[in-house]
């Protein structure tokens, strides 16, 4: 069986200006990154399209037996140009830290990828580069200021909740202490690293309508208090025009393609388990004006990048999910079931009716923001006929459209069912003027907020606050933030905040330990369990089997 990196190479490219061109994109607007990615233009963006529909692909708590959802959003926009409807894909960039670390790439599989894969899975445009400069220009400022003479805004150095990024999992930097070496070298403070892909700069990228909008919510970063207990924001200390300065290009969103050819937008990468999840409003607006049909991802399970992508994108931007898709496998829902690791390719139907209780509550959590699940069953070699069709006969016993997409080993021809079920939604959707309902009003609480994604999403019995998270939130009142969105920080391995709660865990209490503010992006962090801002590499990291041979060829990437 070939891998993914040998399916990629021998895929013909078509030069990125073709593959632009067919949405209507003229060759002298693109900036070309070499001949197969490009840049486009904020301008598209504002583009009207009255025939756009926009899909969502979700997927049920994942597993280290992998449920392959940008595989599957791959697949379908390649099914849904078979079919005759003209479509883009809109997908988050990869981060080192995971390519590096568990994942080893993340641009799809088999014959549903987005290409270049070894560019996009490395430093690809230099988004996220972008975001890393503007985020620690930022942190310069800060120390550089606290230690000023003459301009100093007498910044309380204990009072700074920001840290620096990089992208790469270390866990070494969670914690450090910086300013060490004497007066000449800053004044000694604690801080510490957070991952790129969590930093609020990435978030605030991809909520930004347009340049106007980033250097605003870049100037509304909440850093910390003075002295005299006044709270101090990134436009006090003049930072915002700069840290826009370098997010000029990374504001524009990247185009590349498919392996059939289709069109993909690949911008902004934050996580979903610590961030929003989501690509970046301006690629998905973008190919909404050029395209009839737009299929977009939301991280991890529907629980965490779906509700995020609905309470907090959907609600900034005005966007309306006219489909959703929520992908299982068999081998996921038999690990939910209790299956080991070791024993998923055996054939186990017993305990796919435990773990089947997964996929049925993220079904209905679908339902509960007023929107129509279809089930997508993204099929791996080792899947039995009986195990296929339980996984469908339960779906339609609820009511729920399911079938079974073959798109790792056929690419858009294996979607051509899922393909048929969307438009079919997605028209039904568009025709009753069918509406999202957001899970809670802006007007509520913080405290209405956390509970309600707890218990609707989550399905816990309560939530639990330390000390610290209950003097969080008294600071968030304070500072008058109370109207902010809440992006919760939780583990993608549960349902609850405990990742060794499989299935569909009941009577759990989630606690929160702290309430971070991201008042720039828009929302609030409270951050839940073990959860950290900065990964660490596992035992064996994906790193060791990444190289590179004397004539440049990459092996080990996937």
């Amino acid at each position: 069986m070939k891998t993914d990196i040998e399916i990629a190479r021998q895929a013909k490219m078509r030069p990125i200006v073709s593959v632009a061109a067919e949405l209507g994109i003229d060759p002298d607007d693109l900036e070309l990154y070499g001949k197969y990615k490009a840049k486009v233009p904020l301008s598209y963006k504002g583009r009207k399209n009255e025939k756009g529909k926009l899909v969502l692909v979700s997927a049920i708590s994942p597993t280290p037996a992998g449920e392959g959802k940008t595989t599957v959003s791959i697949g379908l926009s390649q099914a849904l140009n078979r079919i005759g409807k003209k479509t883009s894909v809109v997908l988050r960039e990869p981060s080192l830290g995971p390519v590096f670390g568990i994942k080893g790439g993340a641009t799809g599989g088999g014959y549903s990828q987005v290409l270049p894969m070894e560019d996009i899975n490395l430093h690809f445009t230099g988004d996220f580069a972008a975001v890393e400069k503007a985020h620690n220009l930022l942190a310069a400022l800060i120390d550089n200021n606290i230690q000023s003479k003459k301009h100093s805004l007498n910044l309380d150095p204990r009072t700074i909740s920001w840290k620096r990024v990089m992208d790469m999992n270390d866990r070494s930097l969670r914690k450090i202490v910086a300013g060490l070496g004497g007066t000449a070298s800053g004044i000694p403070r604690e801080t510490g690293f957070d991952i790129t892909a969590a930093s609020e700069v990435m978030a605030i990228l991809c909520l930004a309508a347009d340049l106007k909008d980033l250097k605003e919510r870049l100037g509304n970063i909440f850093i910390g208090y003075t002295f005299d207990k006044k709270p101090v924001f990134t436009r006090d200390l003049k930072a915002n025009g700069a840290m826009a300065v370098l997010l000029k290009d990374a504001i524009k969103p990247n185009i590349v393609q498919t392996i059939e050819g289709t069109p993909a937008f690949i911008h902004g990468g934050p996580f979903a388990n610590i961030a929003q999840g989501t690509n970046t409003v301006i690629a998905t607006e973008t190919a909404m004006a050029l395209s009839e049909y737009t299929v977009t991802e939301a991280g991890f399970g529907f629980d965490l990048g779906a509700e995020k992508f609905l309470d907090i994108k959907c609600r900034v931007a005005g966007l309306n999910p006219d489909a959703v898709v929520l992908v299982a496998t068999v081998r996921a829902l038999k690990y939910h079931g209790g299956q080991s690791i070791k024993e998923l390719t055996r054939e186990n139907v017993a305990a796919l009716e435990k773990g089947i209780e997964n996929l049925q509550k993220h079904i209905e959590n679908i339902q509960q923001f007023n929107l129509i699940p279809i089930v997508a069953v993204n099929k791996f070699a080792s899947d039995t006929p009986a195990e296929l069709e339980f996984i469908t006969d339960f779906c339609r016993s609820k009511g729920v459209r399911a079938t079974v997409a073959d798109v790792w080993g056929q690419g858009g021809a294996g979607a051509i069912e899922l393909a048929r079920l969307v438009t079919e939604s997605a028209e039904y959707s568009q025709a009753m003027g069918l509406r999202y309902r957001p899970l809670y009003e802006m007007t509520d609480s913080v405290q209405q907020k956390i509970e309600k994604i707890a218990r609707k999403i989550y399905g816990a019995q309560a939530v639990d606050y330390t000390p610290k998270a209950r003097t969080n939130l008294k600071k968030i009142e304070d500072l008058g933030f109370g109207h902010l969105a809440v992006c919760m920080a939780k583990t993608q391995k549960s349902l609850s905040d405990n990742p060794e709660l499989l299935g569909r865990p009941k009577d759990f209490i989630i606690t929160v330990r702290e309430i971070e503010i991201a008042s720039g992006a828009g929302f609030l962090i409270p951050i839940t369990g073990d959860i950290m801002r900065m990964p660490g590499l596992p035992e064996e990291p994906a790193s060791e089997r990444i190289d590179i041979s004397e004539s440049g060829e990459i092996s080990g990437l996937f």
